[in-house]
């Protein structure tokens, strides 16, 4: 075999390995989170005491908050092993917050909409992992967006406007589907380094990628719930 052919199946088996990490990673997120919030939707003493006291459940929105944006932040100076334990962690304290919806919506609603929301970030990320287009323009214009959006949503905290609530909702939507291509796109972009990355800097180049991945897919699904949910 010519070296540069296996130079290239080398790179592309490494590629492989990493963009499966970052999915098995997302993957496991997304059960910790979905096996917290159930457990603590099954539990009246632990619903009562997360979702029945203010102080913790907004303690816990800010720990979330914490979390997250150290992880992102000082990444290069952990360890893999840490950034790990984070992403868990992470991914557990907002299985407790995101319990509340199990009161809200009824489950065949939410089970009909994660479906929904599977189906739609599969696509995207498909888009994003073989389109040859630079979605580099795309991914800055929604972060942009993105900003936008919370400031919007914070304003309707204490506003209250049906209209902007729902505005917000559905620009939701396209920011975060527009955000899961550009982020596939990333990863695969990374990815192609992998093989001439040091051995611990592809663990943790797949936790950010399998956080930002985590944080499209559960923004997704939050914005189709309040579109397609069934109240309780």
């Amino acid at each position: 075999m010519p070296a540069h052919a296996d130079v290239w199946a080398r790179t592309e088996v490494a590629e492989r390995s990493f963009v499966s990490q970052v999915f098995g990673w997302m993957c496991f997120a997304l059960v910790i989170t979905g096996l917290v919030a159930f457990a603590v939707a099954n539990s009246a003493t632990l619903a009562n005491a997360i979702l029945g006291n203010k102080i913790v459940f907004y303690g816990l929105l800010i720990g979330q908050l914490l979390l997250v944006l150290g992880l992102t932040a000082l990444i290069n100076r952990m360890s893999a092993a840490v950034a790990t334990v984070v992403f868990i962690l992470y991914a557990a304290v907002n299985g407790l917050t995101l319990s509340l919806i199990f009161f809200a919506f009824t489950e065949a609603s939410l089970a009909s909409t994660f479906f929904i929301t599977a189906g739609t970030f599969g696509i995207m990320c498909l888009i994003g992992y073989t389109t040859r287009r630079d979605l580099t323009g795309i991914g800055g214009i929604c972060f942009m967006a993105l900003i936008g959006l919370i400031v919007a949503s914070i304003v309707n905290l204490f506003w209250s406007n049906s209209a902007l609530y729902w505005i917000t909702t559905y620009a939701g939507v396209l920011i975060f589907v527009g955000l899961t291509a550009y982020d596939m796109q990333r990863i695969k972009n990374y990815s192609a380094g992998a093989a001439q990355a040091a051995e611990g800097e592809v663990p943790k180049g797949a936790i950010l990628g399998a956080l930002a991945l985590y944080l499209d897919f559960i923004n997704i699904f939050l914005d189709l719930l309040r579109i397609f949910g069934r109240r309780r």
